[in-house]
């Protein structure tokens, strides 16, 4: 008994470092270039009015003219390839980070779900009730975990969306739906083992989630963005941030408790 609850205590111990919580601060990595394209645009229309203006019909013969003008304009182009550049990595970071920690997180979930069937089915076994239908109801859900819940190239789909623009729209798609239904699939779990402890003469109730995710509609949220020229992706991508960091927060929560009850078992 104390080998199952051992191993739903590593599982837990594990969210440090699959459940990465991102700083919605990410959002500046696509903020920035709208302000950046206003400045620049602004910059760029006085610099050029006056490289035009240095170029007069008579200039005189004795002064020669000034290359002020030339290196402030070469200095706006480095600037725009230096930003440009910055830019570009960053984006390959959000995505890998976005996807990675998907795979992570769900990776882990299914490691604790087998975990937590196997040790209720010991807890049944040595207090000899009998618990076969609900337990097969949480081990379907562990292979619906294995069979659809797969993982992501996290660096591929990081470098594509970034060479091929429209592939990023696939990330955000995966992103978007894999949390919603894999949330929606968990609720299920956790009532079916709350019901399965119960029967065996244990109390756990799982916590309410304070905020349950949408399920947002795709076409709805590509469309916005691309009449917004890529305003809305701004508020997309926030979603992207603040969603899982909410359900991590649950995790933490209801794997405390339910840890903190299995350890409480003596049998």
């Amino acid at each position: 008994m104390s080998v199952e609850i051992e191993n739903v205590r590593k599982d837990v111990r594990m969210r440090v470092e699959t459940d990465s919580m991102m700083s919605t601060a990410w959002i500046l990595v696509y903020i920035l270039p709208f302000v950046f394209a206003i400045v620049w645009v602004s910059i760029f229309t006085v610099t050029m009015i006056s490289f035009i203006a240095t170029f007069t019909p008579t200039p005189p013969p004795d002064q020669p003219i000034s290359t002020t003008q030339f290196e402030s304009l070469f200095r706006l182009i480095a600037f725009v390839y230096l930003f440009a550049i910055i830019t570009f990595v960053l984006n390959l970071v959000i995505i890998y980070k976005l996807v990675k920690r998907r795979n992570t997180h769900f990776k882990r979930q299914n490691f604790l779900f087998e975990d937590i069937v196997a040790a209720i089915k010991a807890i049944a076994t040595k207090k000899g009730v009998d618990l076969e239908v609900g337990l097969a109801s949480g081990e379907r859900t562990v292979r619906e975990v294995k069979a659809e819940e797969t993982e992501k190239g996290a660096m591929l789909w990081a470098i594509l969306s970034a060479f091929a623009f429209p592939a990023i729209w696939y990330v955000w798609y995966f992103l978007t739906k894999d949390f919603y239904k894999h949330e929606r699939r968990e609720d299920g779990f956790w009532e079916d083992m709350s019901r399965m402890l119960d029967k065996s003469g244990i109390e756990f109730v799982a916590p309410r989630r304070v905020e349950t995710l949408p399920e947002r509609n795709f076409v709805l949220y590509l469309i916005l963005t691309i009449i917004t020229a890529g305003l809305f992706g701004i508020y997309w991508l926030y979603i992207l941030l603040k969603d899982p960091n909410q359900h991590f927060m649950y995790h933490r929560q209801i794997e405390d408790q339910l840890l903190s009850t299995l350890e409480t078992v003596t049998v």
